[in-house]
């Protein structure tokens, strides 16, 4: 009995064996070979994916455009490249692509509805790597907010307040309102406003702010400064000081000019009014 067992397993081991054997010289061999050719497959095109990535991000830095930019086309394209790899790879296993590239069109679909926001950040995003409306470090005002750009990318941009607060603002909203980039031109007019008595030498006092504006570190030549009267107001006559600095020298110009323009129309003597409130007492 134990003899006809062992016969047995013996003889269904030999039929494994032999099934094994068939399997290998027909299909077992054909996966074989598409396994080391999807293998090579997707080498060769990881290879080609880092040099379409390389010539992407050389070709837009040599045409002077910004990183925001260049790493979207780059990711952009280089994932796009991935996908029709991997449809490749899995193709050339025997895999049936064509229900997942279907199932996959249908994902998209579904998480297109379900993302609509992250989706106008990243359109939003887009158009600001497109027309570059400022660049990390100018400082900017942007959805009703002030601050340094430190941060760019393309669903979101950070800034620092002048408070070294970090704000991150959707690109959406970003995009989606005026930008006002304090940097970007080389020159700034510095606006200050003085106001002056009524019974003083309005004349006098211009020729008095203009040499004093002239004289203040940072003050630009050319454009000159505009020195006029702007308003006459309840108890003063406002007179407008505005001149020019370089960006740099904005805040240091604009200090710099209340000081000296105020000790020196002291110093000349011409009286600058403070509100002031007369009270008559009925007897």
């Amino acid at each position: 009995m134990l003899l006809a067992d062992m016969s047995s397993k013996a003889q269904e081991v030999s039929t494994a064996v032999d099934k094994l054997r068939e399997w290998l010289a027909g299909s077992g061999m054909r996966l074989l070979e598409n396994a080391i050719s999807a293998l090579v497959l997707f080498v060769v095109g990881w290879l080609v994916i880092r040099v379409v990535d390389f010539v992407i991000r050389k070709g837009l830095a040599r045409s002077n455009r910004r990183g925001l930019l260049i790493n979207f086309v780059a990711s952009s394209v280089t994932k796009a490249c991935w996908a029709v790899l991997l449809v490749m790879v899995l193709g050339r296993l025997g895999v049936n692509v064509a229900p997942l590239v279907a199932g996959l069109g249908v994902t998209g679909f579904v998480l297109g509805f379900a993302f609509q926001e992250s989706l106008g950040n990243l359109a939003s995003g887009l158009m600001i790597a497109l027309n570059e409306p400022f660049k990390v470090g100018d400082f900017v005002e942007i959805a009703g907010l002030q601050g340094s750009v430190v941060e760019m990318n393309i669903m979101a941009t950070t800034l620092t307040t002048g408070d070294n607060k970090k704000i991150v603002v959707p690109n959406k909203s970003v995009w989606g309102g005026p930008i006002v980039n304090y940097s970007a031109m080389a020159t700034r007019r510095v606006d200050v406003q003085v106001g002056i008595a009524y019974g003083e030498d309005i004349g006098r006092a211009l020729d008095v702010i203009r040499e004093t504006v002239l004289s203040v570190p940072g003050v630009l030549k050319t454009p000159a400064p505009t020195i006029a009267v702007g308003a006459l107001a309840e108890s003063q006559v406002t007179i407008n000081v505005r001149p020019w600095a370089k960006n740099a020298d904005y805040w240091s110009v604009y200090f710099e000019t209340l000081k000296a323009v105020k000790d020196e129309l002291g110093r000349a003597g011409i009286e600058i009014p403070f509100p002031q409130v007369t009270v008559h007492q009925a007897k």
